[in-house]
């Protein structure tokens, strides 16, 4: 089954690019990759959630938020090449505003992972990293970077 075909079954449909925010473009392709620049969770032109995971965004919603971080990865992905030109997912980074204290990042950045695994099923599977940090761009408690090999 295509992955645009898995989207469709899963009541899911990919949102439209979101605007880069500063000097720089949604995805890059270089030989059979494509790297996307970090996404943050941006619906409908806004942030869909502000603040520090584990103080003012609890747990459930970082991962909730990395979900939809990996959908707008998805869209750089098809704007540039298509998603059903996509081999397989190849690295997960994520990155996590974290509160003091707070060390459940994997968990958060599950929200992506998970995603890319009902998408592409054994071709979603991927190296990750789950990275907690001081600060995001514009307060955003999550973003998620995504190489892709494609056909």
């Amino acid at each position: 089954m295509s992955a645009t075909a898995r989207l469709a079954e899963l009541g899911l449909t990919l949102p439209a690019v979101v605007t880069p925010l500063a000097a720089y473009v949604p995805a890059v392709r270089t030989g059979d990759l494509v790297y996307t620049s970090g996404q943050l969770p941006i619906a409908d032109g806004e942030l869909k959630g502000r603040g520090k995971v584990g103080d003012a965004v609890s747990p459930e919603d970082g991962r909730e938020l990395a979900r939809l971080c990996a959908l707008n990865a998805l869209a750089a992905v098809d704007a540039l090449v298509g998603l059903d030109n996509v081999a397989r997912i190849v690295k997960v980074v994520g990155f996590v505003a974290s509160a003091p204290g707070f060390n459940g990042q994997p968990e958060v950045v599950n929200g992506a992972s998970e995603l890319l695994g009902e998408v592409f099923g054994a071709a979603g599977t991927h190296a990750r990293s789950a990275v907690g940090v001081a600060e995001l761009p514009r307060d955003a408690p999550v973003e998620v970077e995504l190489i892709v090999e494609v056909n």
